[in-house]
């Protein structure tokens, strides 16, 4: 029987879904992707693209299957297959429902951002003028996915929030998608303060590809990303780093006005285009081609395996179980 294929994985992705692109996936050998199957809806819309994905896994059934554990992920490998994981970018579908945490969950979601950019029910999002940092109903639903086995993913939180979720997190968290901000000064980028926290917690930080949160945009070269993957495991230790490249692959440009406005303000008026994506990264096929970067930039073959998969899979492996159920007679005592 031959060898699994090395471990490959992407922690965010938002790609116009179709059977080329889970070829590219397969021609680059990826292990597993984390996917975003919503951001502005509510529940009932939600469930409509876990139906539409439930139809691409009998489609595509031998290219892609829908993983909800690491054991997922290595049924995926050893049958040649990549492994699809759910996340939300919003805390829109749990709308002010706590139980549907738990149905999403057993809908297969396992990656939920408690904001995406503006105030949400469970916190502030990076682009809101004031951090209220962490709400009451954040700290319940964030209990509630560290029982489940939900991964609480940071990347689009505002500081206060994101170190008051870090706190309240009994298990390590997630930035999927992000960079160091001395290397772009974005308000979306991830401030050292919030790196070390996310790293003393056990965290995961997967860095990001899209060319608004690179040092020099589209522009920026292999060797400068290396560069900055580099700089960024000697803060937080080469154990706490992956990538998650937010790739957007074959979206219409419509699509980035709504990921940024969705419906809750009037439309803008003046054109918002998704960016070129850095010529050494235009698809999943040029994901191995980074290991090629990271070696120049100085990294051992076994770090360059951590930062290319072996990390998220040892992270994901922990964050996905559940917490052992407690009896009544336990939690008296």
């Amino acid at each position: 029987m031959a060898a699994p294929s090395p471990l490959l994985i992407d922690g965010l992705q938002f790609c116009r879904w179709s059977r080329d692109v889970f070829e590219q996936m397969r021609a680059a050998g990826m292990s597993a992707v984390h996917v975003t199957i919503a951001y502005h809806e509510n529940f009932r819309r939600t469930v409509d693209h876990v139906v539409a994905w439930n139809a691409r896994f009998r489609d595509h059934a031998d290219l892609i299957l829908h993983a909800r554990s690491v054991e997922d992920i290595d049924r995926a490998r050893a049958s040649g297959r990549t492994a699809i994981l759910f996340g939300l970018q919003n805390p829109m579908p749990v709308e002010d429902d706590f139980g549907l945490v738990e149905v999403l969950h057993t809908l297969g979601i396992r990656f939920l951002q408690p904001t995406y950019n503006n105030q949400s029910l469970l916190g502030s999002g990076w682009m809101e003028p004031v951090d209220g940092g962490l709400t009451r109903m954040g700290r319940e639903v964030i209990g509630e996915m560290n029982r489940l086995g939900m991964v609480v993913d940071l990347s689009h939180a505002g500081e206060r929030t994101a170190l008051e979720a870090i706190a309240c997190s009994s298990r390590p968290v997630a930035v999927s998608h992000a960079n160091p901000a001395w290397w772009r000064a974005t308000g979306r980028n991830v401030s050292r303060p919030l790196m070390e926290a996310l790293a003393a917690r056990g965290g995961m930080l997967g860095l990001s590809l899209y060319p608004h949160h690179l040092p020099d945009s589209s522009q920026t070269t292999l060797a400068r990303f290396c560069a900055m993957a580099r700089d960024t495991a000697e803060v937080v230790g080469i154990d706490r780093v992956g990538i998650g490249s937010d790739l957007c692959q074959d979206q219409p440009d419509e699509v980035v006005r709504w990921m940024r406005e969705g419906k809750w303000c009037r439309p803008g008026d003046a054109p918002i285009n998704f960016p070129a994506q850095p010529d050494w990264f235009r698809d999943n096929r040029d994901f191995p081609r980074i290991a090629e970067g990271l070696t120049a930039a100085g990294f051992r073959p076994d770090e360059v395996e951590k930062l290319l998969g072996g990390n998220w899979y040892r992270f994901l492996r922990d964050a996905l179980r559940p917490l052992p159920a407690t009896s009544d007679t336990e939690a008296a005592a």
